[in-house]
């Protein structure tokens, strides 16, 4: 294990399943700098979200927490200011704490006056009042960013530093927005797919960014990153540096050479292509129904034709390795500070995206594995690879952190720490738990969209609020085709995880002494 008070380097990207990296063994993509990471790591194999959207999941990963408790069950809502957080506590206890990239703990395109329309404060009864400090939920406001007013950073739910990068693709600002301007070229000239060289018809979403590659949002967390690994090398404390990519995230604008990297030809359709969605939840009819159209809004989940897949994957593709390239620069960066010896690496992703699995892309109200399981790795100095098949969530990242840098964790916080798994012990979990909750009917449903899903050694099971019918599929079934819920031949199999889902919903509830309510 590693010397007293380590170093962490926390690489997280954004919409990235599971298997869309070498080391998840996909064989087109190319990420040699994350699979040798993989390689002298520990790879957590069966790692899950606690949500697969971003705000929800963002926020359970510095908490710990479930969305349900800590507050973000759904984008709009952003994490309590006076949330507890590893980071906070890091801080604490002596660490130099730094953000870098995308947060997403705070709205990043709309400001405060949308959290009042989703939230009503003003209940009598409500457990947590709006923090008391004016302007607090906008400090990734997009718009002050636009207009300049980059906001001097003291806090940020325990980062004693921040530089933010809002929204996806090429299309970003907040503090990226003056670094560009900075080295002489104007977002608005080369941002978007009205300012692309190459774009591809089939779908606005998929084109070539005209920013120069050494100035697209990648390179730029990565050269922040570099630029506060040498500050945190010339002092004594110990440092946590969140490096956060908006990639891969649609849409899909990968600059340079990056884009014609990957041919749409050679990118294979996902054996479950095809998928007839015959007993499949409402949602899921209405997208194939519809194949070749996002008749939804652009974040919810849609049914591509082949091609548009194809075009999409392939620049998909070109992002993460553009990602990856930017790793290895930020690896050697703590090779050549002499900060390698003592800097545990942690990589993952804030959720998946269906990409073509069962016929469907993006997320939202689809727990099928390729949204909900993500990438994981834990590589600590000295480490020899391993590979650990056990469960593992996104809040069980927060209480490891705690554990591995010998700082106490906080009353409330709800995942498992891995470092016994890092020992090769397994990390204890005989299920994962998932929450979703959204503010629009997704399914059909009548109500607004709230979903619960259990994953166990049997199976994976997914209730909706308002249907009487969900999904259920047994381990057997890893290509998660056949439904077995409300099936006869089913029937003792979904009562049993029913039964184990309910348990989960007990053990995920909120169980601080704090009293929330008057009497």
């Amino acid at each position: 294990m590693p010397a007293a008070r380590p170093n962490f380097l926390f690489l997280i990207t954004d919409q990235h399943r599971a298997d869309h990296v070498g080391f998840g063994g996909n064989a087109v993509v190319q990420t040699p700098w994350l699979d040798s990471l993989a390689a002298r790591g520990t790879v957590f194999t069966r790692a899950y979200v606690a949500n697969p959207i971003c705000m929800p999941n963002r926020a359970s990963i510095v908490t710990g927490r479930m969305p349900s408790v800590h507050g973000t069950r759904f984008n709009g809502i952003s994490l309590n200011w006076r949330a507890n957080t590893f980071v906070r506590r890091l801080r604490a206890a002596g660490y130099r704490t730094t953000h870098i990239g995308k947060s997403h703990l705070q709205n990043m395109c709309v400001n405060r006056r949308r959290i009042l329309r989703l939230v009503d404060f003003t209940l009598e009864e409500e457990a947590l009042l709006p923090a008391e400090a004016d302007g607090w939920n906008e400090l990734e406001n997009y718009q002050r960013y636009e207009r300049g007013d980059e906001p001097e950073i003291t806090d940020f739910y325990g980062f004693e530093r921040a530089a933010f990068t809002v929204f996806h693709g090429d299309q970003v600002t907040g503090h990226y927005e003056n670094w560009i301007k900075a080295r002489g070229v104007d977002p608005a000239a080369v941002q978007g797919p009205y300012n692309s060289p190459a774009r591809y018809d089939g779908w606005y979403q998929v084109y070539k960014s005209a920013t120069p590659t050494e100035l697209y949002p990648s390179n730029y967390v990565a050269e922040t990153v570099i630029e506060e690994i040498a500050a945190a090398a010339r002092e004594a404390r110990p440092f946590c540096i969140h490096a956060s990519w908006p990639d891969p995230h649609h849409p899909y604008t990968p600059p340079g050479d990056y884009y014609h990297m990957y041919s749409p030809a050679d990118m294979p359709l996902p054996e479950t292509f095809d998928d007839t969605h015959e007993r499949s939840m409402p949602h899921y009819k209405e997208m194939i129904a519809h194949r070749g159209h996002m008749v939804f809004h652009n974040v919810d989940g849609w049914a591509p034709t082949e091609d548009q897949f194809r075009h999409a994957l392939a620049a998909e593709y070109g992002n993460i390795s553009l990602i990856d390239d930017c790793i290895g620069r930020i690896l050697a960066s703590l090779e050549e500070n002499g900060l390698a010896d003592n800097t545990i690496v942690v990589f993952t992703s804030d959720h998946g995206d269906m990409f073509g699995d069962h016929g469907v892309m993006f997320k939202h109200a689809m727990h099928y594995e390729g949204c909900i399981r993500v990438p994981m790795v834990f590589a600590l100095p000295g480490q020899t690879g391993a590979t650990c098949e056990d469960f593992a969530s996104s809040i069980d990242i927060a209480p490891t952190i705690l554990e591995l840098a010998g700082v106490a964790p906080y009353h409330g916080m709800q995942g498992h720490s891995l470092v016994s798994a890092l020992r090769g012990s397994g990390t204890g979990r005989s299920n994962v738990y998932v929450e979703e909750d959204q503010k629009e009917d997704m399914t059909g449903a009548g109500v607004d969209t709230r979903m619960r899903t259990l994953v166990t050694e049997d199976g994976r099971i997914t209730v909706y609020q308002g249907h009487s019918h969900g999904e259920l599929f047994a381990k057997s079934d890893t290509a998660e085709m056949s439904n077995l819920y409300n099936r006869p031949e089913a029937r003792d199999l979904q009562q049993h995880l029913l039964n184990e889902l309910m348990q989960a919903m007990l053990a995920h509830a909120e169980n601080s002494p704090r009293p929330t309510h008057n009497a």
